[in-house]
């Protein structure tokens, strides 16, 4: 043949290897070397003749085959470390999570970095343990709603409507808060949990209203409708077991259908006035009773005080007149002569003009009245 086969091998060898660079040597006593014409050649049967080379251009180059192999098993080695890493996961501080062995419960784990089984093998699902989640009933706010507009509410006249217990229609509107407190109740137990709690809190606010009159609903029994229908609502889950604590029950609108609205608007108007009219009795009374009770308890106490007094004059005068007979027993004359001078005493103490006469002149002396000074009294200056 007219092509060297060792050639070819060392230059498909030199190509498999990293080419180094290689000094040429330059022979100025060479002769330049002819082209090499890339034309098949043809090869007879006695080696000169025209026939064609069985295995094509043995100059053209080989591609090799050896980072391609390296490939085939680096990217399986990668996407099984991939699938091995996608089973680590992290909890929140808010959530608990429930390990899931195809399909089925089997752990569950706290706050922090963990690992599962990567899928198909085992899945994971975080609830929000501690988060007050809210059930709405009778009307649907933006935030449960997200097609409404955003701050305002939608009513939902089915869920609002109920009966009082004396037979009246009343629209209730009220939330439910309330938190998750056994994670694998809540999510095996029913398959729509958000669902159950608001149908369970509807069907506890129609019976504590069945019971409460409609003055009370809509005036001033609302606490205590809040709190029989949070405990019953408690209750009713707890029957379901489906692993929620209810917080709170608040009513956000009670009120009468849209067409006897005004008739109870007047009818609270008229028991704010009566109870405003009772408030001000009452201050008025609470006023006036103490003031009249201190002047009962002044009268009183002066009169007590009277009382006493009198008794005690009259106890020492009987005294002082006992006191008085006995001496005059004693002693009839000095005792009449002392009690004679006393009297005398207190009466001359007394008089403005004293006129003293001898015994028996008083029998032809007429009396003289002092009537000038009352006629001038009377008269002024006549």
């Amino acid at each position: 043949m007219n092509w060297d086969w060792d050639k070819l091998q060392e230059k498909r060898q030199r190509q498999a290897r990293p080419q180094q660079p290689v000094e040429e040597k330059h022979d100025t006593n060479a002769q330049p070397e002819e082209p090499r014409s890339n034309a098949p050649r043809n090869n007879g049967g006695n080696g000169n003749g025209g026939g064609k080379v069985p295995f094509g251009n043995p100059f053209k180059q080989v591609p090799s085959f050896s980072l391609g192999g390296k490939a085939l098993w680096l990217v399986p080695a990668v996407l099984v470390v991939a699938w091995l890493l996608s089973g680590i996961y992290i909890i929140n501080p808010d959530e608990e999570g429930l390990v899931l062995r195809f399909g089925r419960y089997d752990r569950s784990v706290g706050s922090g970095p963990h690992y599962h089984l990567p899928i198909p093998f085992e899945s994971v699902e975080k609830l929000p343990v501690t988060r007050v989640l809210r059930a709405e009933v009778g009307f649907r706010s933006s935030g449960q709603d997200k097609a409404f507009q955003q701050g305002r509410t939608r009513v939902i006249p089915e869920e609002a409507s109920t009966l009082t217990g004396d037979e009246n229609i009343v629209n209730v509107q009220f939330s439910v808060q309330y938190k998750i407190s056994d994670a694998v109740e809540f999510r095996f137990n029913v398959r729509d949990p958000q669902a159950v709690v608001r149908s369970a809190a509807e069907a506890a606010m129609r019976e504590v209203i069945g019971k409460s009159l409609i003055d009370s609903a809509i005036t001033d029994g609302k606490i205590k409708i809040q709190t029989e229908a949070t405990e019953l609502l408690q209750l009713i889950l707890n029957r379901y077991q489906i692993g929620v604590q209810v917080l709170a029950v608040q009513l956000q609108d009670v009120h009468p259908p849209q067409e006897v609205l005004d008739a109870f608007k007047d009818v609270a108007s008229a028991r704010e006035d009566k109870s405003r009219i009772i408030n001000q009795a009452e201050a008025y009374r609470n006023d006036l009773l103490p003031k009249a009770r201190g002047r009962a308890a002044e009268l009183q106490n002066q009169a007590e005080a009277y009382r006493a007094t009198r008794v005690q004059n009259a106890e020492g005068e009987a005294q002082r007149f006992l006191a008085l007979l006995g001496e005059y027993e004693k002693a009839k004359d000095v005792t009449r002569k002392r009690l004679y001078y006393e009297a005398m005493e207190d009466i001359l103490t007394h008089a403005n003009d004293k006129i003293i006469l001898p015994q028996g002149t008083g029998e032809h002396i007429l009396p003289f009245l002092p009537l000038q000074p009352q006629a001038q009294g009377k008269g002024g200056d006549k």
